[in-house]
């Protein structure tokens, strides 16, 4: 499916939907008999006696599901091609990653995701392009350029490159693929942290293990300091931010959260020592099983490198078992996916590999609620509450019964809300397409 340009605005600044069957993710039930009145881009009021006020349109649902927007919290839009995954500036101008950025971000909003954290590379402008209307996608959270210490997963240089990064490292596309910089050293951290802090950052994203995609630095290379990972966290949180840290090996995941980092990202080798501290501390717990399942089926047609497919082998055997190791401890989830390149398009399997292992309300919750706190959006994000950004998507039956309705690529979305505007509407809502219009 492919999206257009539709001129004809929306000017609908009020409505009420009915006769519809409200999924509550934090309970995980469907609730009949509510209605939900959306007024200036918020619901402003949920249930059974939810009216409209004069003027405002009356929408019936034919007894549809309406359930909260999702929330993927690990993507990257400026991953445009998988054969140079986080490299892909290394090989092309900015200005034909931002057009690759601009269908990405189209095609993720297609999906019903309607909220996304960018987990490197995206930056404030990819973010304001969307809140202003210049750009048609999810609503972005944005780390800007990853951290990285030298020789760690964000430097792009191969084994072979001697050059040495100069102060404006982070600039220069040819040395850190405009998805990372490079900083060693308690002083140049801080500054790393400042800087993007300078830059409009949401969050602050760094490099604590090896990784997949990288040449120089295996999985279970623990990288950064634990000084220098305090001073990254103190910096953040100078900054009314939080560090979030890619991390793989359980010893990867302890140094990072005894340091004060939030959010851990992918985490496939979680351990139960490490659970426990997470679970304690209260860091947050973003697994990306489809990157590493799709890289492995899609990846090498895609041109994806025969020596990180080795490694991606090696993360792949055992994702899975992190999700039950987490679920035992009660490690707070979100939904992430990492796809790099073309295999973005298999961002909604993460719902059916999941499904392996959790319950479908635990992943309905980990996609919304979940997503909501990793943010600190709560009440805001992921709910259909009073008070809350009125995203929502339209089904015929029920996830909670069936994932696979959100793993269908969107298909079997009939309409995509966000901010109260209709980007897919397939069954007459009435009320304009605001933006998009669907063709196959």
């Amino acid at each position: 499916m492919r999206f257009v340009l539709d001129r004809k605005l929306s000017q609908m600044k009020s409505f009420v939907l009915h006769n519809l069957r409200l999924l509550d993710p934090e309970a995980g039930r469907c609730l009949d008999g509510q209605k939900v009145l959306v007024e200036n881009g918020r619901f402003a009021a949920v249930g059974p006696d939810a009216e409209a006020p004069e003027g405002a349109k009356e929408v019936d649902l034919g007894g549809r599901v309406l359930m909260p927007g999702l929330i993927d919290c690990h993507v990257h839009v400026l991953s445009i091609k998988t054969k140079w995954a986080n490299n892909t500036l290394m090989h092309m101008p900015h200005s034909l990653a931002n057009a690759g950025a601009a269908r990405k971000m189209r095609a993720i909003l297609s999906r019903g995701f309607t909220t996304v954290r960018d987990a490197a590379g995206a930056d404030m402008g990819h973010r304001d392009a969307v809140e202003q209307g210049l750009l048609i996608g999810p609503r972005m959270f944005v780390s800007g350029r990853g951290i990285s210490q030298t020789g760690g997963h964000g430097d792009f240089r191969t084994q072979v490159e001697h050059a040495h990064p100069c102060g404006c490292h982070h600039l220069s596309v040819g040395l850190t693929g405009g998805i990372a910089r490079i900083a060693d050293g308690i002083d140049e951290v801080r500054r790393a942290v400042r800087d993007e802090i300078r830059l409009g950052v949401d969050q602050v994203k760094i490099f604590a293990s090896g990784g997949v995609g990288s040449d120089a630095d295996p999985i279970h290379f623990n990288q950064f300091s634990f000084e220098e990972m305090r001073a990254i966290v103190e910096e953040a949180e100078n900054g009314a931010t939080y560090a979030m840290a890619h991390a793989y090996t359980a010893e990867a995941i302890i140094r990072a959260v005894t340091c004060g980092i939030r959010t851990i990202e992918h985490g496939n080798f979680l351990d139960d020592r490490s659970a426990e501290l997470m679970a304690e501390r209260g860091a947050y717990f973003v697994p990306t099983l489809v990157a590493y399942e799709a890289t492995q089926r899609y990846g090498r047609e895609q041109g994806y490198p025969e020596q990180n497919l080795i490694k991606n082998a090696k993360v792949l055997e055992v994702g899975a078992q992190s999700l039950e190791v987490a679920r035992r401890h009660g490690v707070k989830t979100a939904f992430g996916t990492d796809l790099m390149g073309e295999l973005d398009e298999y961002q909604s399997m993460e719902f059916e590999i999941r499904a392996r292992v959790l319950s479908n309300d635990d992943i309905i919750r980990q996609a919304t609620i979940g997503g909501a706190e990793v943010l600190r959006r709560e009440g805001e994000l992921g709910v259909i509450a009073p008070g809350a950004l009125a995203d929502a998507i339209v089904l015929d039956g029920n996830p909670l019964e069936d994932i696979g309705l959100l793993a269908s690529d969107g298909a079997d979305m009939r309409a995509i809300i966000k901010d109260g505007k209709v980007y897919k509407d397939e069954i007459g809502l009435g009320l304009g397409l605001e933006e998009l219009k669907a063709h196959d």
